[in-house]
């Protein structure tokens, strides 16, 4: 199958404008403060100021902790993909409307933060 240049650039636009949409943005140290305490407020309350997932509701439901191979393993668009729109049948809401697109794609960026924790 023949392939023309025009089909593959289309294509490869498409490619490199999905990469920026979903790509976690790059943090200062002003925007990092920001999205920890962002973290703070909406998450550590089942995952832990750690990630650990070691709180009451964490207890109760158990999680993998976010600084673990197997969660620092996925890759951010999946991270963004269970931020934005939840995850667990529920357990964890999405965030994308609360919180919008940009911070859902920092807190891939602050999670990256919490490996080996």
């Amino acid at each position: 199958m023949k392939i023309g240049f025009g089909k593959l650039m289309i294509a490869g636009l498409a490619l490199g404008l999905g990469l920026l949409l979903t790509a976690p943005i790059a943090l200062t140290a002003s925007a990092m403060q920001d999205i920890k305490s962002t973290y703070n407020q909406k998450c550590a309350v089942c995952h832990g100021v750690d990630g650990a997932g070691n709180t009451p509701y964490g207890k109760k439901n158990p999680m993998r902790a976010l600084g673990s191979k197997e969660v620092q393993s996925l890759s951010d668009d999946k991270l963004l993909q269970i931020i934005a729109k939840g995850s667990g049948g529920g357990k964890m809401p999405g965030y994308e409307k609360a919180l919008g697109a940009d911070t859902c794609k920092q807190l891939v960026g602050y999670i990256r933060t919490l490996a080996g924790k």
